[in-house]
């Protein structure tokens, strides 16, 4: 009877965990990798290295360029309101006055129309100009000056400006000599100016360019342009044409 009794362990004995060949549980949501050493990357790769410092090294070079763009513009900026500011002392200083400019006289030869031949023609303009400025000197320069004058869309003759001065509260009357050679008008323009002619009442259009420098004061300008048109009818091509009419314009073209 004793073979069949078991020592039973104390009540107080501490009984150990039980085996279990289950992993213990995560919390939900958490995830465990394991990667070999061997296969661990660089960041930024190794063939990626040079260009990640390239653009890194171009960042302040953009921020260079961009304050150097900023600090052009303002500099500009400022300079145009110096401009402004100078332009406008100018004005009240001087209180300049537009110039005026007209057709004085007209002599015609070299056009005879009671044949269908070519004609050369030699046109002579007064023109007038009126400077009515108290403190303003204007330098006309005839290089790079041109003289034209049209009938319709026939040029008839052309020529140059000559240099001159005109000095403030001045008037004076350029005598411009224009020549064309061997122009042949078609039928129809031929009778229009015989048609025109026996009216009394030829219409005639003379453009003028001109470089021009002013001075105001002591102060000398760059070379500027001034280009005057004027529309001029006479009665006849005669050496001593009588205008009819008479209406001129002009534009200053600062550069």
């Amino acid at each position: 009877m004793a073979d069949h009794l078991h020592s039973q362990p104390p009540p107080d004995a501490v009984k150990p965990p039980p085996i279990s060949d289950h992993k213990p549980l995560l919390p939900q949501g958490t995830y465990v990798i394991q990667i070999p050493k061997d296969q661990i990357y660089r960041i930024p790769p190794p063939e990626n290295s040079r260009k990640a410092q390239k653009l890194a090294n171009r960042k302040p070079k953009r921020s260079c360029c961009c304050r150097c763009f900023c600090w052009t513009l303002a500099a500009l900026f400022i300079l145009l309101i110096l401009l402004a500011v100078a332009a406008g002392v100018l004005y009240l200083v001087f209180r300049p006055e537009k110039l005026k400019y007209s057709i004085d006289n007209v002599s015609v030869t070299g056009i005879n129309l009671t044949s269908s031949a070519p004609i050369s023609p030699k046109i002579t303009f007064g023109i007038r100009s009126e400077n009515p400025n108290d403190k303003l000197t204007v330098f006309y320069v005839g290089k790079g000056s041109s003289v034209d004058v049209h009938y319709g869309d026939v040029k008839l003759c052309n020529g140059v400006l000559p240099t001159f001065r005109q000095d403030a509260n001045n008037v004076t009357v350029i005598q411009t000599v224009l020549r064309g050679e061997n122009i042949v008008l078609a039928r129809d323009v031929h009778s229009r100016l015989v048609k025109q002619e026996r009216e009394r009442r030829v219409p005639l259009k003379l453009t003028v360019k001109a470089p021009v420098k002013v001075k105001v004061g002591a102060v000398k300008t760059w070379e500027m342009k001034v280009t005057v048109k004027c529309d001029v009818a006479v009665d006849r091509f005669v050496q001593k044409s009588k205008i009819v009419s008479k209406s001129c314009g002009y534009r200053v073209d600062l550069w």
